[in-house]
């Protein structure tokens, strides 16, 4: 798993609901872009306000790429029997691999964390990658627990996805297994990520700029040093424009300005004014690089 990996959104029809032919779009799109694999399931794709009947259902249109692209498919919830289910159903499916977030919501300690990673990962006889995204989930995973060196350190766990400004961490748990797969989680801190011995990036405005955020991981690679600040600016001045905005719907704006018709996020986000719309546009024209 090395490169740029879309943290795939996920369409709605007018009435709300899902659009599995815009996903199957979208992801044709990435494929001929450069995407090395894709995120399904996630944050970006809104899984917390989904059923769990379309989460299934996301999976299930993703994995029809699964012999042309990496899925990887998360399946992170609060309950370990649920995201038991989601497991299941996604290796069914053909994901190659699966994710969680910790469980959220109930202060669960560090040692019924890291058995709802063990059991997931029996469950479906496959290693999990930790989701750690603690700006949403308020988990941050402590190195000095003993419990998550073990789970860190373990046959159980195959990588990172690290949503967290904290590049510090990121450094430690690298040092502490080796062996995980790193990937970057912030499309803003993209560069140090690399800095860091990330392989690769997942990312939330890869839906629209791909190959922006592709220029910057060659760049890296082939040591054009040079452009990678600006490279990383520009996308820094979208990503602020985007946040600003609220970040899913300026995506999914965007993405309809693309043509592609996703729809709008899920309630309680609210949708975007025409001043946000216009001021979202501007940024992103004036910084993308394709």
């Amino acid at each position: 798993m090395k490169g740029i990996i879309v943290a795939s959104a996920t369409p709605f029809n007018m009435d709300g609901s899902f659009n599995p032919s815009v996903l199957e779009d979208l992801m044709r799109r990435h494929i001929k872009e450069g995407a090395a694999g894709f995120f399904v399931g996630g944050s970006s794709a809104e899984c917390m306000l989904l059923t769990e009947a379309e989460r299934i259902a996301v999976f299930e249109t993703a994995c029809a790429f699964s012999k042309e692209t990496e899925i990887i498919a998360h399946v992170g919830c609060i309950s370990t029997d649920e995201a038991i289910r989601y497991a299941k159903a996604a290796k069914s499916f053909g994901a190659q691999h699966i994710a969680a977030t910790p469980p959220i919501f109930y202060r669960f300690n560090n040692a019924q964390i890291a058995q709802y990673f063990y059991d997931i990962s029996d469950s479906v006889d496959m290693p999990v990658m930790i989701y750690n995204f603690p700006g949403n989930t308020g988990r941050t995973f402590e190195l000095s627990d003993l419990n998550i060196r073990n789970l860190i350190s373990s046959d159980k766990i195959w990588g990172i996805k690290h949503t967290d400004y904290n590049q510090f961490l990121f450094e430690r748990i690298r040092t502490l297994n080796p062996k995980l797969v790193m990937l970057n989680g912030y499309d803003e801190t993209m560069v140090p990520g690399l800095s860091l011995g990330a392989d690769g990036s997942v990312g939330s405005t890869f839906n629209v700029m791909l190959p922006h955020y592709l220029k910057i991981y060659n760049s890296y690679h082939s040591g054009e040093f040079d452009s990678l600040m600006e490279l990383q600016t520009k996308a820094n001045n979208i990503m602020e424009a985007f946040c600003g905005a609220g970040l899913i719907a300026a995506i999914k704006h965007v993405l309809t300005h693309q043509g592609f018709d996703v729809g709008i996020p899920r309630k309680p986000f609210m949708p975007l004014s025409n001043e946000q719309k216009e001021h979202i546009m501007k940024v992103f024209n004036e910084n993308i690089i394709t």
